[in-house]
Formats: C-alpha cells, sequence, structure tokens
C-alpha cells in the first residue's frame, strides 16, 4: 500500500467564516477514528481567515476514498452549501 497525502484548501465566503469553520471542526474527531487515517489536521490562514486547509495522511487512497463516501461528508456539504466560495483538493505522494 502506498500512503496518500491529501491537501485540501477550502474558500469560505467572507460573511460565512464561522459557519464554516464549526462545520469543518466536526469532521476532525470522526475521521481521525477512520479506518487508515493517520492525521487530519485543519489549518486557518493568519492573513486570511475565510482560507482553511486540511493536511491529511492515509495509509492507502482506498481507504480515503471510503472516507470520503462517509455520511459526515455529506452532513458538512449540506450545512455549508453556499457558504464556500472555493475548494480544491490534490492528491499526493511524498517524494523524500
Amino acid at each position: 500500500m502506498t500512503q496518500l497525502t491529501i491537501v485540501a484548501n477550502i474558500i469560505a465566503n467572507t460573511d460565512k467564516v464561522d459557519l464554516v469553520k464549526t462545520e469543518l471542526v466536526k469532521l476532525i474527531d470522526v475521521t481521525r477514528a477512520e479506518e487508515g487515517c493517520i492525521n487530519y489536521d485543519l489549518h486557518q490562514d493568519n492573513e486570511n481567515p475565510a482560507h482553511f486547509m486540511f493536511y491529511e495522511n492515509w495509509a492507502s487512497r482506498e481507504l480515503w476514498q471510503a472516507h470520503m463516501g462517509n455520511q459526515h461528508l455529506q452532513d458538512y456539504l449540506s450545512a455549508t452549501e453556499g457558504a464556500v466560495a472555493q475548494f480544491t483538493l490534490n492528491e499526493m505522494t511524498v517524494v523524500a
């Protein structure tokens, strides 16, 4: 199995930062308990509080994909509908 690193950038609408942050924080404990989750760390930009970034490591891409289908992510998407201006996700592999 090859470890997978995920870098997910979430840009909240400026009037929805608190809502998005609250909903992102709700994902942390339940995701960290999932099979294959090595780390799941949420960051907030010091200069732009609307910018959040998850840095995640998973034991395999298959286990990350299982995570992506979980109900708590669907709940997050429903709760933040219309509150996120931009979302980008990068699947990465450690080089060194």
